[in-house]
């Protein structure tokens, strides 16, 4: 199919659910884009691009650390990052590509290189005193993505924003903080990394929390009605 006219999903992690604080602009944005792509740009070419970005961000970072300005280029890598992993999906689900279920793995086992490249760009720029908090927030940060997947499962329902945040959200994070390092400095970084990671592990739980309550839920639904 063509002009947009896509098929039903077959399966829960066809379609991505909640929305975040820049859904309206995403939305609009692809709906631009998509229809003025070329013909020889395919979904899988997308989506294999951050296998580029990934090496670019790590590549750069390492860069930085003997001149910080290097950390711009990671910044461009995030937003070109973004803009492949946003529209590979909705250009597949445009053309009828077909690739749904390779689609939804491909994409989101390279988005936990994605999220490693990141962290092991930071690492290069901290003092091996912090190498453990970061592990830590890699430890942190994976769980959110296997809470995901498992909720997915769980629920028929593949969500990949918590209280109006999401993956745009953190690459936006992402460039805002890169900027603060070339304006000031690591050296607040490194201070900083310690209440990062229990902030992050403290939101794990909470959304930890109320998944567990919602598939408690269902359960006990399905039982009432089986009764």
């Amino acid at each position: 199919m063509q002009g947009g006219q896509t098929s039903k999903p077959d399966f829960s992690g066809a379609v991505k659910q909640g929305r975040s604080l820049l859904s309206p602009l995403e939305k609009g944005f692809s709906a631009w884009v998509i229809p003025r792509l070329p013909r020889w740009l395919e979904t899988y070419h997308l989506t294999m691009m951050t296998v580029v970005w990934c090496f670019c961000i790590v590549l750069f970072s390492y860069m930085a650390k003997r001149d910080i300005r290097w950390l711009w280029l990671v910044s461009a890598s995030v937003l070109g990052q973004y803009v492949t992993d946003h529209l590979d999906g909705k250009l597949g689900r445009y053309r009828n590509t077909g690739l749904v279920r390779w689609g939804y793995f491909m994409d989101h086992f390279l988005d936990y290189f994605f999220l490693c490249s990141i962290l092991m760009g930071y690492a290069f720029l901290l003092p091996e005193s912090q190498q453990l908090w970061m592990f830590f927030v890699l430890v942190v940060f994976g769980g959110y993505m296997v809470l995901a997947y498992l909720a997915t499962l769980a629920t028929g329902h593949f969500r990949v924003s918590a209280a109006g945040l999401g993956p745009t959200e953190f690459r936006l994070a992402i460039i805002v903080i890169n900027t603060l390092l070339i304006s000031f400095g690591t050296r607040k970084m490194a201070g900083a990394l310690p209440y990062v990671a229990a902030g992050s592990l403290l939101v794990l739980i909470v959304v930890a929390y109320r998944t567990h309550r919602q598939v408690w839920k269902l359960d006990m639904e399905r039982r009432a009605g089986e009764d």
